[in-house]
């Protein structure tokens, strides 16, 4: 059997370190709980924490034990954007730290058995923030009324659990121990717990209970249906079970802040979670910071509020061309500076033609690989590098960064430097010759070809280097039509094929190794927006979607497949480059430019915050494994908020 250290070795170059081997500190009793304590309505601090918390040793870390208090500020555009603060706050059960090495986290260990059996140990002591004990009873009551009830879950047990066929087992031998077990290896299992959107296999059974069918009185349940205004006991249980959402004050909940908006506001205030299971060296509780404040506003005020001083910490809705402008109010004394965080996405601004659109015509134009060679090939991105990021941006297609040792520079220039004499040669290849009064090319059944592009009308930088590719791609007489959407209904659009095209972000991971699971190269998600419906197919066991059906694709879910059943580093290598080589023959995804700076505006106030890191979604969780718990204020509270 291994233990998660030698696993680290073993299996993935992860590394287990989280835990300081000394003994706990006397715990030192949070201010903000002062009254609560008091008046015996929550207990002290000795008797909140886990036997054996999680010491975080900062100045290992090269950091300064920070003080509890103060109200963070923070910005987001939308209200179901209450849940970064899951993203953020990034308590998992394994997480990854700032230096991308796996660790134990809610977890106090775990043990390994051929990558196929994962023996989790719970914390003795540790508890939901409403203070019920936090227990195996917790994943059981995931595992055997959420995951496998046909009302709760009717496509059945998430994929996730199901390796070549067979579902994983699950016992629970004792209060603190789970036991998850496969046949066969499953390599990808601790990385999806410590995603920046978790897979979450536990609930607080102790709450959801009383909205499940097999433990609450029928009329007292119906009482609740009626009152929620659904129509069944699964709709009102899955509106209560929302970990990720972060809506519901009353879900129990193990992240460092707990939602204390107890109604639809702009504006939504966290506390301290009193039974947060880290501490310092000295023993006083995470997280430093006492409340978070997140306001919603405006997706294009982000940037003039930021200038404005009205935040603490704020990177969402910021982007490159945003700049200058954070500049100028640090310069002006708005109190705070602007740091500039590496991004990890693959790529800024990929252009995803969608080869599961429902147009018969257009989906053959798109499968076509010549016509996406065409497309990429018709974008001048020095133009578009030098109008946007003053040429600081890497141009190139989607592909692994510089920084990654998967990385190839062929891919990163495979049909992507501008050669609109080579595309219009292609399309002419395609037999696409013919054109309107207006020198816009026909497709094979006499239409003008107009691309539609979708955007989420989020990022401005996007909508002006697709008015730069307009220019370029009508010198092959290509029509571009940009069309801003809200994003959800932009991927609700995607997803059921009604979207020809659509411009997102790059992978999120641009800096794979060989131990990163390749899966998301191969058409397994539905959120890739060039193949919906394969990811679809893939995610339910085949219940909706559509099987692939062209050999590169079919050829990139063998690999992906390869992968998983090898943990030799030379196999797994070769397959990653034949995947990203791939990739980019058959351009996907269209990138346009990568590697353009994070801007992060930070109080000056605020501490432990880096100076440089990297800014990237999965795996990152953006401030999630920068640990925002970590961070405090050199100035008390009064003056903070002035």
């Amino acid at each position: 059997m291994f233990k998660y250290a030698l696993l680290a070795l073993v299996l993935t170059g992860f590394a287990a370190h989280a835990d300081v081997p000394t003994p706990t500190p006397t715990p030192q009793e949070s201010s903000f709980w002062d009254s609560e304590v008091n008046s015996g309505i929550v207990p002290p601090v000795m008797d909140r924490l886990p036997s054996e918390p999680l010491i975080v040793d900062l100045p290992a870390k090269g950091r300064a034990y920070g003080k509890q208090g103060g109200t963070l500020r923070t910005l987001v555009s939308r209200s179901k954007d209450v849940r970064q603060m899951v993203v953020y706050g990034y308590a998992r059960l394994v997480g990854y730290d700032q230096n991308y090495k796996m660790y134990a986290d809610i977890l106090r260990d775990i043990d390994v058995e051929d990558g196929r059996k994962f023996t989790l140990h719970l914390r003795k002591g540790h508890r939901w923030s409403d203070g019920h004990p936090f227990t195996s009873a917790d994943f059981e009551y995931y595992w055997t009324q959420v995951a496998q009830n046909a009302e709760l879950s009717p496509a059945g047990p998430p994929q996730n659990m199901i390796v070549d066929g067979t579902l994983a087992d699950m016992q629970f031998p004792d209060a603190h121990t789970v036991v998850i077990e496969w046949p066969r290896p499953n390599p990808q299992f601790l990385q999806l717990l410590a995603q920046a959107s978790p897979f979450f296999i536990y609930r607080p059974a102790h709450y959801l209970k009383q909205f499940h069918a097999d433990f609450t009185d029928p009329k007292t349940l119906r009482r609740a249906i009626k009152k929620a205004r659904v129509r069944t006991w699964a709709a009102l249980h899955n509106d209560r079970d929302n970990m990720y959402k972060f809506d519901n004050p009353d879900l129990p909940t193990l992240q460092p802040w707990m939602n204390a908006s107890g109604t639809k506001s702009s504006r939504h205030i966290f506390v301290r979670n009193p039974y947060y299971h880290r501490i310092d060296a000295r023993g006083v509780q995470l997280p430093y910071i006492d409340v978070v404040e997140m306001t919603v506003v405006g997706g294009g005020l982000i940037a003039a509020k930021a200038n404005a001083g009205e935040v603490d910490l704020q990177a969402r809705g910021l982007n490159f061309p945003d700049i200058s402008i954070l500049k100028k109010g640090e310069k002006d004394g708005a109190g705070y500076r602007t740091l500039l965080w590496a991004n990890g996405a693959a790529n800024q601004i990929t252009i995803y033609p969608n080869l599961n659109f429902a147009d018969p015509v257009w989906r053959k134009v798109m499968r076509d690989v010549r016509f996406r060679r065409a497309l990429s090939l018709g974008i001048d991105r020095r133009m578009i590098n030098r109008a946007l990021y003053f040429g600081l941006a890497k141009e190139g297609g989607m592909t692994a960064l510089a920084k990654s040792p998967l990385f190839d520079p062929a891919n990163l220039s495979k049909w992507s430097i501008y050669f609109p004499t080579k595309a219009n040669a292609l399309l002419d290849e395609m037999g696409l010759t013919e054109r309107t009064p207006a020198g816009i090319r026909k497709l094979p059944d006499g239409r003008p070809m107009e691309f539609v592009i979708e955007t989420a009308g989020e990022r401005q930088e996007v909508e002006n280097a697709l008015a730069i590719v307009t220019d370029t791609w009508r010198e092959l007489g290509i029509k571009l039509i940009m069309r801003p959407l809200d994003r959800d209904i932009l991927r609700n659009r995607v997803y059921s094929g009604l979207s020809m095209s659509a411009v997102w972000f790059g992978w999120d991971n641009g800096l794979p190794q060989a131990y990163t699971p390749p899966e998301y190269l191969a058409p397994t998600h539905q959120e890739f927006f060039a193949w919906p419906k394969w990811g679809q197919y893939y995610q339910t066991g085949g219940e909706v979607g559509e099987a692939p059906d062209m050999p590169a694709a079919q050829r990139l879910m063998q690999l992906s497949h390869d992968w998983d059943r090898t943990d030799d580093t030379e196999e797994r290598t070769v397959i990653w480059r034949e995947m990203l080589a791939i990739h980019a023959q058959h351009q996907f995804g269209i990138g346009i430019l990568s590697e353009a700076p994070q801007p992060i505006v930070v109080s000056d106030r605020l501490r432990n915050v880096p100076e440089q890191a990297k800014w990237a979604w999965d795996p990152g969780a953006h401030f999630g494994i920068h640990r925002i718990d970590e961070f405090y204020y050199d100035a008390p509270f009064q003056q903070q908020s002035q």
